[in-house]
């Protein structure tokens, strides 16, 4: 037996760090989807909390390297295999040949006669060979390299298909004047000895479809060394493609308390930078927080009558400016109402951006106290490594973006502004759509300081403070993603992004109410965040307290669950849907022990524990000792779809690494707790056949956990 730390990096762990649930002394044998799961027993005061202590040091374990035994293989082996019998067998400049002669070649089809009479349009002339050789032969010379995606390997549509189908021959076929199935076979031929070792021999079905099954020795070799990797990372290497990415997040407001707009993308950003991270890639985690404009002028203007000392640069840090919202709908009330006040809040403004020391003592003390803040809601979601680079960081550079610009000539002056127009945006009436980055009064907008955001993240060598990153991710709402094509686009005519790097928005839907209206409180006010996360956390409370089982159990420790299954909730509702998509904010779909949620897969991941427990006669207050790994041993066909599942990860891990969605995630950890049920419906662990079944199908329940957890 060994001892696997709870603090071992796991997938779950990248989904909702915050998740945290352990063993339960009772479990169901009957199937978790058969029937609602009751509840969740706290008498393991020992246990029940050793997810929540996983989670406080996810990144300590996330460096460890996986054994160097058998490398898990996903679709881009497949895909590469495919490429290399492709590049053997095929030319690209011959099929880019072959497939112009054929789309010319192709017969006409014959146009309907008009209703009542005769078509009077006439043919188009035939094409000479001439003409076609000319057409095929420039077709030829543009041809490029096979990439991977010409390869067209995708998941099996079904299990009895294999694990990979490979749909490249039906394309190359017509191109090279051959059979499909032929063309198949010899593709087939041609992998084979990359893959023999790993593939059973593959099939070619219907008009030429190659599918392709992994061996059986090969699943319970990953899966044996799945459940025996200590380090956590279930024996997948990190990537070979090491990239820098910058992940801009959260980015709440100063002096503005943070609301369920924030919620998508502090969860989204921080879940894509764990599993990023987890992958083996170097993230930087930025908080592009709102922490300059004119609002701040008359927020100083306020200070200044009512807390003088914070603009003071040795009291302005100690001084205590209470509620930070009234404090901001004061200085907007004032700033309507009285025209005086309104004056010196835009002399304010001046004078901050001057760098006065009263005025930047007193906006110090506004950002200092809203940060304060900011953490209690990072601490509740458990979010960590955040660096704050507000939109005060780029002022230094925004002249130098503006003037660059109109060297280039792409800035011109418009009606006393100046501004880029971007071919292909227009305003409603058919007028182009100006991307202002100076107003007329000199001022800077969100687009300048994004487009000196993108130099700093690019361009900048990290000995000058850049990031010289790869890759930036901007995960903020639908709504902006006008807004960012146009600077992405404007950054990249004016040579701002290397050939290298990427910028891409990674846009969310709105959360909304349980009618599929704003969601707001019942004045129609928005929902501040730290409301909605307590009173998840409440209602989670009131369900543990309400069950006779846990009848006993001290507050304290229920209150420690109901944070963990709160939090836990909220985050993986959100996770759990398409990014893109609109969801409606439910505390009752998010709580429930049914369905795609965090409840049920916490219960999923301590019914696993509750097992291997029982068969090694552990004491559920204890740290639960994982048992040492085994031969894996298939003796029923629910074992084998468990293994097969299992081995999806990389690719679903892949999936998410380049399209961004995490939803991919969740669907494949619900779809993992589902074939684990129907594996221990139909074969039992305590009381397998042999002791050999009893220790394969313990590390099959190991593996299962880890993937969870």
């Amino acid at each position: 037996m060994k001892l696997i730390s709870p603090c071992a990096i796991t997938i779950m762990a990248w989904v909702s760090r915050t998740l945290a649930f352990s063993a339960t002394r009772h479990f169901s044998n009957r199937l978790l989807v058969s029937r609602p799961m009751q509840s969740f027993r706290l008498s393991d005061s020992g246990n029940v909390l050793s997810w929540r202590r996983l989670n406080t040091r996810t990144f300590l374990s996330a460096t460890a390297e996986a054994p160097s035994s058998t490398t898990p293989k996903n679709m881009e082996w497949v895909q590469n295999a495919v490429l290399d019998a492709m590049n053997e067998l095929f030319d690209p400049a011959e099929v880019a040949r072959g497939a112009a002669l054929a789309k010319l070649n192709k017969g006409k089809k014959k146009k309907k006669k008009k209703k009542g009479g005769e078509d009077d349009t006439p043919p188009e002339p035939e094409m000479s060979e001439d003409e076609k050789q000319a057409i095929a032969d420039q077709a030829a010379a543009e041809a490029k390299p096979f990439t991977l995606s010409d390869t067209m390997v995708t998941l099996a549509t079904r299990p009895e298909f294999g694990d990979y189908q490979v749909n490249a021959a039906m394309g190359l076929s017509k191109s090279v004047g051959m059979n499909p199935q032929e063309c198949a076979r010899k593709i087939i031929e041609k992998m084979m000895p990359t893959i023999e070792d790993i593939m059973e021999e593959p099939e070619v079905a219907g008009p030429g479809f190659i599918n392709l099954k992994f061996k059986k020795e090969y699943l319970t070799s990953v899966v044996g060394q799945m459940a025996g990797d200590t380090t956590g990372r279930l024996g997948l290497p990190k990537t070979s493609h090491k990239q820098k990415i910058v992940v801009d997040y959260s980015s709440p407001n100063i002096a503005k308390e943070m609301h369920v707009g924030h919620l998508r993308s502090t969860i989204i950003g921080d879940t894509l930078c764990n599993l990023l991270e987890f992958t083996g890639h170097d993230v930087v985690r930025l908080n592009h927080v709102g922490d300059w404009g004119t609002q701040f002028g008359m927020l100083v203007e306020h200070l200044r009558d009512e807390y003088p000392e914070a603009l003071n640069v040795e009291t302005s840090q100690d001084v205590d400016l209470g509620d930070l919202v009234q404090l901001y709908k004061a200085a907007k009330k004032r700033f309507d109402d009285d025209a005086d006040f309104k004056s010196r809040a835009r002399e304010g403004v001046v004078k901050l951006q001057a760098g006065n020391k009263e005025e930047l003592a007193a906006w110090e003390a506004l950002c200092a106290a809203s940060r304060v803040e900011y953490q209690k809601i990072y601490d509740m979601l458990n979010i960590k490594g955040l660096t704050e680079r507000g939109e005060s960081f780029y002022n230094p550079f925004l002249n130098d973006v503006v003037e660059d610009l109109e060297k280039q000539g792409l800035a011109v002056k418009s009606e006393g502004a100046t501004a880029i127009f971007l071919e292909g945006y227009e305003n409603r009436d058919g007028t182009p759509l100006p991307m202002l980055i100076r107003k007329s009064d000199g001022g800077f907008n969100y687009a300048t300081t994004d487009l000196a955001a993108i130099r700093h993240r690019v361009q900048m060598a990290s000995e000058d403070g850049g990031e010289k990153a790869n890759r930036v991710l901007y995960v903020t709402d639908a709504g902006q993603s006008q807004h960012f094509e146009m600077v992405f686009k404007a950054a990249k005519i004016a040579k701002f992004v290397p050939e290298n790097a990427s910028l891409e928005h990674v846009p969310f839907g709105l959360v909304q109410g349980e009618d599929g209206k704003k969601f707001a409180t019942r004045s129609g006010d928005t929902v501040k965040l730290k409301d909605l996360l307590n009173e998840s956390i409440r209602i989670a409370g009131e369900d543990l307290r309400s069950r006779a089982e846990n009848q006993g159990v001290p507050d304290d420790q229920i209150d420690k669950v109901a944070q963990i299954v709160g939090i836990g909730a909220v985050k993986y509702a959100d996770l759990s849907m398409n990014r893109e998509s609109n969801y409606r904010f439910s505390y009752e779909r998010m709580l429930s022990l049914n369905g795609n949620t965090a409840p049920y897969m916490l219960y999923a991941y301590a019914r696993i524990c509750g097992i291997i427990r029982k068969a090694s006669g552990q004491e559920s207050a204890a740290k639960i000792v994982w048992p040492e790994a085994s031969e894996i041993i298939i003796t029923d066909d629910a074992e084998l779809g468990l293994i097969r599942n299992l081995v999806q990860l990389p690719d679903v891990l892949k999936e998410v690494e380049k399209d961004l969605y995490p939803n991919r995630m969740c669907d494949y950890l619900f779809e993992t707790s589902q074939k684990f049920n129907k594996f221990y419906e139909n074969c039992s662990v305590n009381n397998a056949e042999s002791p050999e079944i009893k220790a394969s199908r313990l590390s099959l329940c190991t593996a299962t956990a880890g993937t969870i957890r």
